[in-house]
């Protein structure tokens, strides 16, 4: 049951994680707008999502659907692969799950590429703080959008393990 519920997040785990990649980018090139020589960095968006997801489809495709499959989750994983649950009561399940991380690092979320500058500085630095304060905003505008839609998929979620009818 856990590998449905996390098939049904994954798209937008991967889609959230790869935007939380690129503003990071997006924040050290504005960082290092004034750095002598300093290339600007970005990631196709959607390119490093499809990678992510054809990597991340690929690990939990043979994925059996017993209770004691593992558990493909989206770096980073701050929990112990030993973790287990415990049965407070007769009618539950064994809880024999343990939970694997898939995602893999940020290299994983496609190949670095290099800004074009529009206009070039003597000092071969080729942020335009402009382009990367827009980039930055649009980012974290997808961001936001991105959490609310996985809200509302969690909300849905709980509404209907909730309902009495």
């Amino acid at each position: 049951m856990l590998d449905k519920l996390d098939k049904e997040l994954a798209f937008g785990r991967e889609a959230l994680d790869v935007r939380a990649y690129r503003q990071e980018l997006l924040s050290s090139n504005i960082a290092n707008a004034d750095t002598p020589g300093y290339k600007a960095r970005d990631v196709d968006f959607a390119s490093s999502l499809a990678g992510a997801l054809k990597k991340t489809g690929g690990a939990t495709a043979g994925t059996a659907t017993s209770n004691s499959a593992p558990l493909a989750m989206a770096q980073p994983v701050s929990v112990s692969s030993g973790m287990s649950m415990a049965a407070t009561a007769a009618g539950h399940m064994p809880g024999t799950t343990t939970l694997k991380s898939t995602g893999g690092s940020a290299d994983d979320y496609g190949r670095l590429a290099y800004r074009i500058p529009s206009q070039p500085s003597l000092d071969g630095n080729t942020v335009d703080l402009d382009a990367e304060r827009v980039q930055f905003a649009d980012n974290a505008l997808h961001f936001e959008a991105g959490m609310t839609v996985i809200s509302g998929q969690i909300k849905s979620m709980l509404s209907a393990i909730t309902s009495n009818s």
